[in-house]
């Protein structure tokens, strides 16, 4: 498309070079910028255009441009809108999609960009601006529709307006009134409220009251009174009727159009296919509601113009004002439009370049703009990140048949082709352990154990309460996190299972399975010690490739081979895995081109073999949709510029990042729905919505609300406390509402992990902190509970311990010399008691959003209580948690006859501890004084917390 000097109009000179919100009002036909400050302030009888710059992961700006349609405004005005839209997709180069936007009738992508919502007002450009501010507050009534984005439109202030199926706000001077529709829905509920909270904040300075309304509520509630008193006292609402807004051209049968001369003419075919549409030529897809525009790459600047000028003539004719039109380029349509054709090849063969926007740079450039924005740049090569603490705990078990059996820690990273295998990994979360539990799949392994790891590891999620992730992997396409929580990870050909074994025996296939004596070839890849693979492969010269290294072994040689575009660090991770392949034996290294005739023997013979690294599916732009699923059938609808706010815990969500997919459950989804939470990620793969040809072997995560991963939670910006309160979606915003724009939960930020993985993060293997695996025989505390922690933070430094390193077992060790006198300990055991009395107050009124209360893991043992524990108080049961040192006898008796120390004897990390004490009783072994002074301390922390961490910490001491 050739671009010349007078096509570009003098106000888009620089647009699109940044990411970011760009708007143009037309006045006198011609647009003029609208300050940041007044985006999202449209005026009904105005035209506007927009432009959304979003930066792309593969380094490239994407643009797309709206032009909105006040109701009022006029027709040449909404002319003008639609040529300057086509002028500023010229001026970037030919690539954007560009929609019209009628008020009232917005896309959902659109309004995305001015959450919570837009609300016009009356006025415009020729009529001049009315000055809201200057005016008395006068009282609004807006109904919004949506269960995603809002929309909001004023409606006549009378009863008449109201009905069962919508929601309505009532804005007076000094409140703000929600009134629920009978027939309305908790997420449009909760999504109204966010327009509640825009009214309050830019109409009130945030200064008003909210009431929330049911309808059918009787009048005896006070605020219930107040809100039908505006409108002369309560009265039975009529039936909603069918109004043009509720239209829709749902049966409207869809037909081609080529644009000849500014005019649409039909195109007669059977079908639509991707052959019809020649790169010459626009054309028109007319789909009743949604009317597409498809301009080829090949077509003028004034062919354009004519052929959106033929469809809002289209609209326009069929009486159709509210239809929606989007106009495309050829190379760069919408998934919407593509899905419209029976069939549309993944490639097409049209030549994209940068010459389009090189020569609309050029213009520009010599017009002194800065356009270093407008062209592609280098994508940000980053190091792939895990997002999840690699220090926790790991324990493996094999599928075989119908059960699975636990692999030995030794063994546990050793996984075979032709098996399935289930994880299940502890990491140091928020405010407890977090669990990942998860499937991996050979490629070679069966559909029947493939069921079988699916509903074990689905039963151990169940059994957890829903809390953990759950992860289903497939070989070849493990994410990151995988291979971190493994750090060393080896694969062998073949399997031990029956089910493979009755296999290979029914199909008469050989068993690949791998032999100490037999030869055998691994491909070493990997990022760092942390992070590294040995994977089998065929034995043959042609599956050497020069990017890696490779260890090739029989019973008597070992080898070790390095491509020519390998670096230091990969060659280096070929001795670690040796030491796991084949500990025992001195290799023979091999240089890629100076190679010895017995390596070559072992693979063969020579062959011809690839030199470029082997493609994994890379991370990209993160799609949120909602889903719906009902009888096997899956719907889902995308959301647009999405953030945390948009997962409401009624529903389940899935997030799309090509390389893996995430599906979020709702806590208040019903337990069969999360049950079926994995084949929701199945279907959603299998109808691939984005039409990217995504792989069914695609990693699917299921993510319970409130147990969120960070590897989940870093697509957004993360509150925990909103994914921990209470109630239902209206609820929770209801309060936060009411609360200022807050939640009113105060919950600690997620701990900083030890280490997030990369080359450096683990140097040497040795160096590692965390355990490899649970066993079945040791006893394992979680931690002690952060009122214990508060009461003892003085006996002992926390940060001595490493987070990945289990307490010591809990026990009572009494002093070989000293028996234990309850007698004798009563003073100290009662000014204990004395102290912790002050903490069992009567907790203050319930509100309405309350914590998660802390949850102990069910793998996590408890120490054996007392038979008459359940009677005891909190402030008897401190004196009894504490951990297990080496002791010995002191040389001082304190007035009851025990021996006393200095309090930094006394400390779990002194140079110098004491041994022969009774450990669960240190507090006794000092002085009275000393004792009194560290107590009081404690007191004094534990009254410097919030009113609700008190009372969190006294309902963790109840799990002693």
């Amino acid at each position: 498309m050739a671009v010349s000097m007078r096509d570009l109009d003098s106000a888009f000179q620089g647009a699109g070079q940044k990411a970011g919100l760009e708007i143009w009002r037309i006045e006198n036909f011609r647009p003029v910028p609208v300050p940041k400050s007044s985006h999202g302030k449209f005026f009904t009888g105005d035209s506007y255009v927009i432009l959304q710059t979003t930066a792309l992961k593969s380094g490239s700006l994407r643009h797309d441009i709206h032009y909105w349609l006040g109701k009022d405004t006029s027709q040449d005005e909404a002319g003008a809108a639609a040529i300057k839209t086509v002028e500023l997709d010229a001026a970037l180069g030919g690539r954007a999609v560009q929609y019209r936007e009628v008020q009232g009738h917005e896309t959902e992508k659109f309004l995305s960009y001015f959450k919570p919502c837009i609300i016009p007002q009356e006025g415009g450009v020729a009529s001049g601006f009315k000055q809201a501010e200057a005016m008395e507050h006068q009282t609004h009534l807006f109904v919004c529709r949506g269960k995603h984005v809002v929309h909001v439109n004023e409606v006549p202030f009378a009863r008449s307006s109201l009905n069962h199926d919508d929601i309505f706000i009532l804005d007076t001077k000094s409140k703000i009134f929600q009134f629920n529709g009978s027939n309305s829905s908790i997420q449009e509920r909760a999504k109204a409220l966010e327009v509640v909270q825009y009214i309050k904040d830019t109409y009130h300075d945030g200064k008003c009251e909210v009431a929330a309304v049911e309808d059918g509520k009787l009048m005896a509630d006070a605020e219930t009174g107040e809100f039908w008193g505006f409108f002369g006292g309560f009265a039975p609402l009529p039936r909603k009727t069918t109004s043009d807004e509720d239209k829709t051209d749902v049966s409207f049968p869809t037909k081609l159009f080529h644009v000849e001369k500014g005019q649409a003419e039909p195109v007669e075919a059977d079908s639509l296919t991707r052959e019809l549409l020649d790169t010459n030529k626009c054309y028109i897809l007319d789909c009743g509601v949604e009317v597409f525009v498809w301009m080829g790459r090949n077509t003028s600047l004034d062919e354009r113009k004519s052929a959106s000028g033929a469809a809002e003539e289209l609209v326009r004719a069929a009486e159709r004002p509210n239809s929606r039109i989007a106009r495309v380029i050829e190379g760069f349509e919408t998934v919407m439009f593509r899905s419209k054709f029976e069939s549309w090849p993944q490639t097409t063969n049209v030549t994209v370049s940068e010459d389009g926007r090189g020569k609309v740079a050029a213009l520009l450039r010599r017009q002194g703009v800065n356009v270093n924005g407008l062209l592609k740049t280098a994508p940000v090569k980053e190091e792939p990140q895990p997002y999840i603490d690699v220090t926790g705990n790991l324990q493996v078990w094999s599928v075989n048949d119908q059960e699975k059996i636990l692999i030995p820690a030794a063994n546990q990273s050793k996984f075979y082709s032709g098996g399935c295998y289930i994880f299940q990994y502890s990491y140091p979360g928020e405010d407890r352990e977090e669990y990942l539990i998860g499937t991996w799949f050979g490629k070679k392994s069966v559909e029947e154990e493939r069921a079988s790891a699916i509903s074990l590891a689905s039963k151990m999620v169940e059994s957890l309460k829903f809390l953990p992730a759950q992860a289903r992997i497939f070989e070849g396409n493990e994410p990151i996190q995988f291979f971190s929580i493994f750090q060393s990870f080896i694969v062998f050909k073949g399997g031990r299972s029956s089910g493979y074994k009755k296999y290979i025996a029914e199909n008469e296939l050989p068993d690949e399975t791998c032999k100490e004596d037999g030869v055998a070839l691994f491909r070493v890849q990997g990022s760092g010690p942390d992070n590294m693979q040995a994977i089998q492969v065929e034995p043959v010269a042609s599956s050497l490739n020069s990017s890696y290294c490779y260890i090739l072994h029989n019973d008597s040689s070992v080898f070790t081979w390095s491509g020519n575009l390998t670096t230091s660090e990969d060659q280096e991770l070929i001795e670690r895995q040796l030491d796991l392949i084949k500990p025992n034996m001195q290799s023979k290294p091999q240089k890629e081109g100076s190679e010895s005739e017995q390596f070559w023997d072992l693979l063969g013979g020579k062959s011809e073999y690839p030199s470029q690294k082997l493609a994994r599916e890379a991370e990209s732009d993160p799609h949120l949709f909602s889903c719906i699923f009902s009888k096997g059938n899956l719907k889902v609808y995308e959301i647009y510029n999405f953030t945390q706010d948009d997962l409401m815990t009624e529903d389940i969500f899935i997030l799309d990042t090509h390389s893996e997919i995430f599906v979020w459950v709702g806590q208040q989804v019903d337990s069969k729905s999360k049950m079926q939470a994995l084949s929701i990620g199945e279907k959603f793969l299998e109808h691939d919505f984005l039409l990217k040809k995504s792989s069914s072997e695609t990693p699917i995560y299921i993510v319970m609300e409130g147990s969120e991963p960070p590897f989940f939670t870093r697509f957004f910006t993360w509150d925990s406390a909103k994914s921990s309160m209470h109630g239902n979606s209206f609820q929770r915003k209801l309060a936060i509402v009411k609360n200022g724009g807050t939640p009113l939960v105060d919950k600690p930020k997620r701990r900083t992990p030890v280490s997030y993985g990369g080359r450096s993060s683990v140097p040497d293997k040795s160096q590692r902190s965390r355990s490899m695996s649970f066993s079945p025989d040791r006893v394992r505390v979680r931690g002690r509970s952060p009122a214990f922690n508060a009461l003892a933070a003085n006996f002992e430094n926390p940060n001595a311990r490493n987070l990945s390193t289990p307490p010591p077992v809990v026990r009572k060790v009494y002093p070989k010399s000293v028996s234990p006198d309850s007698a004798k300990l009563a003073s100290k055991s009662a000014a204990i008691a004395a102290l912790t009395a002050s903490f069992e107050q009567p907790p203050p009124a319930r509100q309405v959003i309350m914590p998660r209360s802390v949850k102990v893991s069910p793998e996590t043992p408890k120490s054996t209580p007392e038979s008459n524990s359940k009677e005891k108080p909190i402030s008897i049961r401190i004196e009894s948690l504490t951990i297990q040192e080496d002791v010995k006898e002191g040389e001082a008796e304190d007035e009851e006859g025990l021996p006393i120390y200095p309090y930094e004897r006394l400390k779990v990390n002194s140079p110098d501890p004491v041994t022969e004490i009774d450990v669960t009783k240190r507090e006794t072994y000092l002085s009275a004084a000393e004792f009194r002074e560290k107590l009081g301390m404690a007191k004094d922390a534990f009254y410097k917390l919030p009113k609700w961490k008190q009372n969190k910490l006294k309902m963790a001491l109840q799990l002693f």
